[in-house]
């Protein structure tokens, strides 16, 4: 089969009810995510094609063209599914400047390991595919690169910021280097996934404290 009969337009009009399965009660476009990221971090971005998507949620490939448009539609959604409430938190975070910046990066890597680590799919092995790079994922990255940028902005204000506000080089890679063990923390789970998330989530965020020389506030 072409790629392009693989992936085929987003149809318009009523879909029809042809389920292949009993239906769970998720919104179609939720199955077809729920399906997508077991089957993209198992089988493997490439391997899977939408009609084996399409049979994972219940539903004829036909069908479910009235709700995406192909296998690059649901990447990018899963993919900012694991940005999003992260970068709001950041946001929020950032806007309270009145406490501790320490506690406010603290809490910010604890969140992130929460939301990375608390599904049931490794959903932040796909950042590491090639196809990442395409234009259809190019809001996924800037979402990304903003919470990174949170990430430092929070580093920034502790002691530790004030103390190398004059080495730029420096503060960046304290900063990337926490980003990169908060992101880094979904390989070390998946070898004990009986591990408690929220206690894994703590020692996490103390682990990225300490990383950037940061005191932990607890």
């Amino acid at each position: 089969m072409s790629g392009a009969a693989e992936e085929g337009p987003r149809r318009v009009g009523r879909p029809r009810a042809d389920r292949l399965r009993p239906d769970s009660g998720r919104p179609p476009r939720e199955e077809l995510l729920a399906a997508a990221a077991e089957l993209f971090t198992v089988r493997g971005y490439g391997a899977t094609t939408t009609r084996a998507v399409a049979e994972r949620a219940g539903m004829r490939q036909a069908t479910m063209y009235h709700y995406v448009a192909g296998k690059e539609d649901l990447l990018a959604e899963l993919l900012e599914s694991t940005v999003a409430p992260s970068l709001a938190l950041a946001r929020t975070l950032l806007a309270d400047s009145g406490r501790c910046a320490a506690r406010r990066l603290w809490e910010l890597c604890r969140s992130d390991v929460l939301l990375l680590c608390g599904g049931p799919c490794n959903l932040g092995a796909l950042y590491l595919l090639p196809e990442v790079g395409g234009s259809r994922f190019a809001p996924f990255r800037r979402m990304r690169d903003e919470l990174k940028d949170a990430y430092r902005a929070l580093l920034g204000g502790t002691h530790v910021g004030r103390e190398l506000a004059g080495d730029k080089a420096g503060l960046a890679l304290r900063g990337d280097l926490v980003f990169g063990l908060i992101e880094g923390v979904m390989l070390i789970h998946r070898a004990d996934p009986a591990r408690p998330v929220e206690t894994f989530a703590e020692a996490t965020a103390d682990a990225a404290l300490r990383i950037a020389g940061v005191v932990s506030p607890r």
